[in-house]
């Protein structure tokens, strides 16, 4: 472990390279210097509210500026930031920061009336934070005013064993705070320093001459977090970012839109993208293919790569993103809160783009039921394990935590549930995650397998495949599906998957909807998935 933390670090480019762009979001510019004093102001502010070492505080924010500023400001003061999905019901959100022993929040205004029905049933939760809005509530501190307040605090030491916590989704069950230290984190970067041509630093020192080296050769990152700050995709990304002394561009727009994300693009000369696969590159694809068709394109020649992780991103919408800038990488990252580098995959050629097909990263293994690794070629399934740098665990959940990162061999490893199969070269064949397994007759089916042979069909616009409950078979295949084109025949997309998979993977029916519910960062809302079909079919 390299013992390094982000706000050591992040305070000594501050000093190196002040007036590069640090934060960028529409008309807001903040350089490294206005983003570290703003951080050290916000850092005595919360000092002054008496909160241990390692507290937890939430960030219930849309992306901006002020994500990365209370957060940067939590790691000076040794706290513990956690990420909160802004759009949580109140229950949702009392519940979220219950188990996380949350004793600070700072929160989006558009969120003042959940939280003030919440206050009382979190007696814990003694410092509330507004950011926005006309007016604060008297319970709760206006961001900007309480920044404004204090000084800069002292920088003081701290540790590698800090702590970044990232909340998972809930799709499985309630979330669960995992627990990363800094120098973890940092370790996890060895891809990014790599294609840099740079070693991981391991000291402050090292991490400087980095990014000075970085900027004097213009290859400076500037990544425009398109999927939000609260997901891990552009979440980890953006620590990279700035632990490389780049540039974290955000969109102040609150809901996606394609041409407010290419604005910006052409605006600040993005470099990088983060999205969550095909709910953002669909959207994406759409507006590109709008410009172009009434002459005024958008200019992507300052995109270098466009970096998707944690769902499917499908192979045609590859290639037609490529299309329009064949200089880009696509980079396919399989990765998920527990573990950083599963496996990928950088796409550059339109002609050979794949979907759920990666390569495993060095330290990733496939390990069937048994604990023993697949061999390529076999054709024998397995769950991905990550042995490297890892979480802790999960906040307050050792049971739990011991079923994630096992111990197999004396090696600890990260095992979320991702199943895949191994190929005769060495690929993988990405399955899904076993939680949302189909058992059909006594047959596993991945519903991602069958969700990839339908998004084939130029006639689906997206959907999700899930398991229905049936008198006969236990559960049947149900396609809940967004039609591009709504004459296709149900049997002809039922078909269209038979002639790709075996056909005990294809759909028994198909479930029209006008649109596909996603969660906020992208991923598959498989829950509102089952109840919509259960309800429509009458199960």
């Amino acid at each position: 472990m390299s013992g390094l933390d982000f706000a050591s670090v992040w305070e000594a480019i501050a000093d190196a390279i002040p007036d590069a762009d640090a934060l960028l979001c529409g008309d807001v510019r903040r350089s490294w210097r206005e983003y570290d004093e703003r951080a050290a102001r916000l850092a005595a502010a919360l000092a002054k509210r008496g909160l241990p070492l390692r507290a937890n505080v939430g960030l219930a924010l849309y992306n901006g500026p002020e994500y990365s500023e209370a957060q940067f400001a939590c790691f000076k003061q040794r706290l513990t930031p956690f990420n909160v999905n802004h759009r949580y019901t109140a229950a949702e959100l009392r519940s979220l920061l219950s188990d996380a022993d949350a004793e600070a929040l700072f929160f989006d205004a558009s969120l003042t009336p959940a939280i003030a029905g919440i206050r009382a049933a979190l007696p814990g939760l003694h410092t509330w934070i507004q950011v926005g809005g006309a007016t604060t509530p008297d319970w709760a501190l206006d961001y900007e005013a309480w920044l404004a307040d204090h000084d800069p605090a002292p920088r003081i030491p701290r540790s590698g064993e800090d702590l970044w916590m990232l909340f998972t989704g809930g799709t499985t069950g309630r979330p669960k705070g995992v627990m990363w230290p800094h120098a973890s984190m940092i370790e996890t970067m060895q891809a990014t320093y790599a294609g840099l041509r740079l070693e991981v630093p391991r000291t402050i020192e090292e991490a400087v001459a980095c990014a000075r080296s970085i900027h004097a050769s213009g290859r400076a990152t500037r990544q425009l977090a398109a999927a939000p700050l609260m997901h891990g995709t552009s979440g980890i990304a953006a620590l990279t970012t700035h632990t490389t002394g780049g540039a974290v561009l955000t969109l102040p727009e609150r809901s996606f839109s394609g041409d407010a994300l290419f604005a910006s693009v052409e605006r600040h000369r993005a470099t990088h993208l983060t999205i969550v696969g095909d709910a953002f590159a669909r959207p994406m694809l759409e507006a590109l293919d709008a410009a172009a068709a009434r002459g005024e394109p958008w200019d992507l020649s300052s995109i270098f790569l466009v970096l998707s992780s944690g769902v499917m991103w499908s192979a045609p919408i590859k290639r037609a993103l490529l299309s329009y800038n064949p200089r880009m990488r696509l980079m396919d990252s399989l990765g998920s809160s527990e573990g950083v580098g599963f496996a990928a995959k950088l796409e550059t050629d339109a002609g050979t783009t794949t979907t759920a097909r990666f390569r495993l990263g060095p330290n990733t293994k496939v390990i069937d039921d048994e604990g023993r690794e697949v061999e390529p070629g076999s054709e024998r399934t397995g769950r991905l394990a990550l042995g490297g740098p890892l979480p802790l665990g999960y906040y307050k959940d050792p049971i739990k935590s011991e079923e994630t990162w096992p111990t197999i061999g004396g090696r600890r490893y990260s095992i979320p549930g991702d199943y895949a199969t191994v190929e005769a070269d060495g690929t993988i064949v990405l399955l899904g995650r076993g939680s949302a397994c189909i058992n059909s007759g006594g047959e596993k089916i991945h519903g991602e397998e069958v969700e990839e042979a339908l998004k084939l069909d130029p006639a689906v616009a997206d959907c999700l495949v899930v398991g229905v409950p049936d008198p006969r078979w236990g559960q049947v295949v149900t396609a809940v599906v967004e039609l591009a084109e709504t004459s296709v025949e149900d049997d002809a997309l039922i078909a269209g998957v038979k002639a790709k998979l075996a056909a005990y993977k294809a759909p028994k029916h198909v479930v029209r909807v006008p649109r596909i519910q996603r969660q906020a960062n992208g991923k598959p809302d498989y829950r509102w998935a089952t109840a919509t079909a259960r309800e429509i079919l009458g199960r």
